[in-house]
Order: structure tokens, then sequence, then C-alpha cells
């Protein structure tokens, strides 16, 4: 149908996905918070340190795109998973495509994952002032677990901890 757009959510590593992600956060970080070449270089390092040991037994990677561009994305990282329980990391959604559902598809894609490899407990780090995203935590579950300063953002922020406790 003519004028239609379709999102699709992949599971695992399309090509460029590393690129475009750690583009949608530098950008937008970048644009709205002042982070700057420390945060977008600790974002593609990280996440391509993570893509070279993906294991899909315990980890979890979706890019939302649409037609050939990729608009969103969220990460599962399980390695910690025994000690200190599974990571949500990497979540964004363009700009140009928030207040579609697209964030709530793939936290629902990552913690659908969690629930199948039944993790304990899903947490995240994310800083005050994240409104739109705390609000899509906490809807799913997410509840604050901790709060402080720190410098992980390549600035002073208030860092948050927020958790989710699965039953299994």
């Amino acid at each position: 149908m003519k004028g239609v757009r379709t999102m699709d959510v992949v599971c695992g590593y399309v090509p460029g996905a590393i690129g475009r992600i750690t583009e949608l956060h530098g950008t937008y970080y970048g644009r709205h918070w002042g982070f700057g070449l420390y945060f977008e270089s600790k974002v593609a390092t990280e996440m391509s340190e993570f893509l070279v040991r993906f294991d899909s037994a315990h980890d979890g990677f979706w890019v939302q795109s649409m037609g050939a561009k990729i608009v969103g994305g969220v990460a599962i990282d399980g390695k910690e998973s025994a000690a200190l329980g599974a990571r949500l990391r990497w979540f964004i959604v363009d700009p140009e495509y928030q207040g579609q559902g697209l964030g709530k598809t793939l936290l629902t894609e990552a913690i659908d994952f969690c629930r199948k490899i039944r993790f304990r407990r899903v947490y995240l780090h994310s800083f005050a002032g994240l409104n739109p995203a705390r609000y899509l935590y906490e809807k799913s579950g997410f509840v604050l677990c901790e709060e402080h300063e720190d410098n992980t953002w390549g600035k002073k922020m208030t860092e948050q901890t927020f958790e989710l406790i699965l039953s299994v």
C-alpha cells in the first residue's frame, strides 16, 4: 500500500548497526545534554566489544528499522547475569520516530528475551532528566533502586539505576 510505513524489529547484528546506534546516541545526547567525544566513543567501543563477544545464550540485540534505515535499538548484556542480573543497554529511538510505540516494542522484546532466558533481574543505568525513557521503564515494571552523582557519562550527572525483578 502506498504511503504505509512498515517497521521491522530484527534480532541480532545487522550491517551498520554499531555506527547508526552510536550516531543516534551521539547526536541526541550531544544536542540535549552536552555530551561529547568521551560519551560517543564509549558507546561505540562498548557496543563493539559486546557484539564481538555476543552469545545468543545470554545476550540479545535488537534494531528497529524502517526500510533500510535503523531508527532504534536496545541490547541485553547477560555476561554478568549470574552475579548482577542482565543489563539493558543502548536503548534509543530516533527522535523523528518517537511517540509511535517503537520504544515500547523494543523494551518488550528485551524483557521477553529475559523472561525466556529466565533471568531473575534486569537492570539499567540512566540519569535524572530522561523522563520519557523513565516513563517507559516504569511502565514496563522497572523501579528506581539507586541514585548518585557520577561522571560515567563524561560529565557530572545524577546517575540512576533501575531494576526489574522477574519471577521465574
